[in-house]
């Protein structure tokens, strides 16, 4: 079953007839979505949170609340998610690798142990050059 993210992104793609090695029908289909939040007042190694798969984006959501959503990522190489934007901030720590974002139509690469703001309402992209894994912290207002 696809998570309403993936879900979405390929909606966006699909509707604007975006690159097939982007998120799409058939690589939403392997794009896994793990509900299984994290234990409490217990320590976690992020990027020990999430495994690659080939050819996919795997994401697990690890706390949700009406405030916001914690979500980490691991994208294989050649994967990515189309231009899109988001009502609400979004922030991104990238947690291994080095992550591609174009922000606003500016590209910007972020190497692991660094962080990016995507600002609410500005179209922003992911791409993995080579496979890598982030933290996506999302502020509703």
């Amino acid at each position: 079953m696809l998570s309403a993210f993936a879900a979405k992104y390929w909606m966006i793609n699909k509707k604007q007839n975006r690159p097939s090695n982007l998120l799409t029908e058939e690589n939403c289909q392997t794009m896994k979505n793990s509900r299984k939040l994290l234990e409490t007042s217990k320590s976690f190694e992020l990027k020990k949170l999430i495994e690659y798969s080939s050819n996919s984006i795997v994401s697990r959501t690890i706390a949700e609340s009406k405030a916001g959503t914690l979500t980490v990522f691991a994208f294989d190489k050649g994967q990515g998610l189309s231009e899109h934007s988001a009502p609400f901030d979004a922030i991104v720590q990238v947690i291994d690798g080095n992550g591609e974002f174009t922000i606003g139509g500016n590209p910007v690469k972020v190497p692991s142990g660094q962080i990016i703001i995507m600002p609410a309402n500005v179209p922003h992209a992911v791409r993995a050059v080579k496979k890598f894994k982030m933290l996506l912290t999302m502020i509703k207002k």
